[in-house]
């Protein structure tokens, strides 16, 4: 009896605090009881203004996907233990300042997909100093007031994608705790040099599918922790040689889908912890000797779609890259300075689908396949000229029989009897043979003196050719 006794009374704290949850649960919204207090869901619930009363125990509200339009002081009354509120998918167009006052503990403040809102007064977030999270995506906001982010000191993650900006919000400035901060397809055209000054513990940067043509020489020299920068999607043609210096310990550098022509040795000097490098879908037809020489724990390098031809192994020494690479989608010239890549093809397997360009005798097939030839003294000999060494070799040596018997046939027509002139224009053999009897000498020689002269002659021709033909099949 005793025992029942002690649990019924440790039962009553949760009992009591499930009914007091369900109690004072707004008429259109579903309250539950959590493990620390009380979860009110009150998203897709037709509601056009914040329901007056809440119960004091909850510690997350979900507003998501009403018709809200307007938010007064202290909207929400004082709730001293809610950590979480969404606000999401609604029709704010204004929030009064200090509407979230009486939220102390707020951690984490979701205002997504407002797009009216446009507009934030410097001090809409005045008194929410815990807040951790704020996610402000597809607001259509044009600017961030100066101010706004200074009353948030504990401020880690910053959602701002999907915005007008043009530039970064300068309110970004000066926020020492921020460690992410998501500012993608917000039109932004330039990274400036004070653009992220004090973002001493930003460790993710997304910037990627803006409208970013300029990156200014020392934009991320405050980031010194950063492991993460998207910068792809933009409109980049070139970068300042210094433009990731100090980015010791950035692991994922995003640059494809650029305008970028070249890649140069200076770009990477620092980032000797990088593990992922793209460089996809760019302009790229050339690559500065040691581009990639400090990048030994790179694990993919991506620089497909591009209009390169060749890459040297020179852009990699005195590193050695272990990780895999992606090239396809490039007119790449299959020739002897792309040997070294297919002898590493076949001994990493961690390189794959090379389409060859040129030369035109390889042309559509894969690098892996082309056949590269070696010369007497060992250097590599191109597909090209090995092909047309192959089809088209040079004269070779003829049997004996067939040298002596058309040195025969010659004499055999050196001692026929000599062509009308007529007919001796007939044909080509007829021309050839007028020409030869033409050429022989006749003066001081007639009758039968003449012809032994000739056929001697034609005998010392015809043993003559036999010993060259020897000499030539002994050597």
């Amino acid at each position: 009896t005793d025992i029942r006794g002690i649990s019924v009374v440790l039962s009553l704290p949760g009992a009591w605090a499930a009914g007091a949850c369900a109690r004072s649960c707004p008429a259109a919204c579903a309250c539950s009881s959590v493990e620390r207090g009380c979860s009110v869901r009150c998203d897709r619930a037709g509601l056009q203004r914040v329901p007056g009363e809440f119960p004091c125990e909850a510690v997350s509200i979900d507003l998501d996907r009403n018709g809200l339009r307007f938010l007064g002081e202290r909207a929400f009354g004082t709730l001293p233990s809610l950590r979480r509120l969404s606000l999401r998918h609604n029709n704010l167009s204004f929030i009064t300042p200090g509407a979230f006052k009486g939220l102390s503990r707020l951690a984490e403040l979701r205002l997504a997909h407002n797009g009216d809102l446009r507009y934030l007064h410097a001090r809409t977030f005045v008194a929410l100093g815990r807040l951790r999270r704020l996610d402000l995506a597809a607001c259509r906001l044009f600017s961030v007031p100066e101010r706004l982010l200074a009353e948030l000191p504990a401020l880690r993650e910053l959602a701002a994608f999907d915005n007008l900006f043009r530039r970064v919000p300068g309110a970004l400035r000066g926020l020492a705790n921020l460690t992410h901060a998501h500012l993608e397809r917000s039109r932004i055209e330039a990274v400036a040099s004070s653009s992220l000054q004090g973002l001493r513990r930003l460790r993710s940067l997304s910037l990627q599918a803006n409208r970013v043509r300029a990156v200014h020489a020392g934009a991320f020299g405050d980031c010194g922790v950063l492991e993460h920068l998207l910068l792809n999607d933009n409109l980049l043609a070139a970068l300042p040689a210094d433009a990731f210096r100090g980015l010791r310990r950035l692991r994922t550098l995003n640059l494809g889908g650029n305008a970028l022509d070249r890649v140069a040795s200076a770009w990477f000097a620092d980032l000797a912890e990088l593990e992922l490098l793209y460089l996809d879908r760019n302009s790229i037809a050339f690559v500065e000797e040691g581009a990639f020489q400090n990048l030994s724990g790179l694990l993919a390098l991506h620089l497909n779609s591009n209009r390169l031809t060749v890459l040297a192994w020179a852009a990699f020494q005195p590193g050695f890259f272990l990780g895999r690479l992606f090239l396809f989608r490039n007119p790449w010239c299959c020739d002897c300075r792309l040997q070294w890549l297919q002898d590493w093809m076949e001994g990493s397997g961690r390189v794959t689908d090379v389409p060859c360009a040129s030369p035109g005798s390889v042309a559509g097939l894969d690098l892996s396949h082309v056949a590269f030839g070696r010369s007497s003294d060992g250097l590599c000999v191109d597909p090209e000229e090995l092909n047309f060494t192959v089809s088209s070799p040079g004269p070779s040596a003829e049997p004996e029989a067939t040298t002596v018997s058309r040195f025969s046939s010659l004499l055999s027509k050196l001692l026929a009897p000599r062509a009308p002139v007529e007919d001796a224009f007939n044909t080509t053999v007829g021309l050839a043979n007028a020409s030869l009897s033409d050429s022989l000498p006749s003066r001081g020689v007639g009758g039968s003196g003449s012809k032994s002269v000739v056929l001697l002659a034609s005998y010392l021709l015809l043993c003559v050719a036999q010993h060259v033909v020897f000499g030539l099949q002994t050597d």
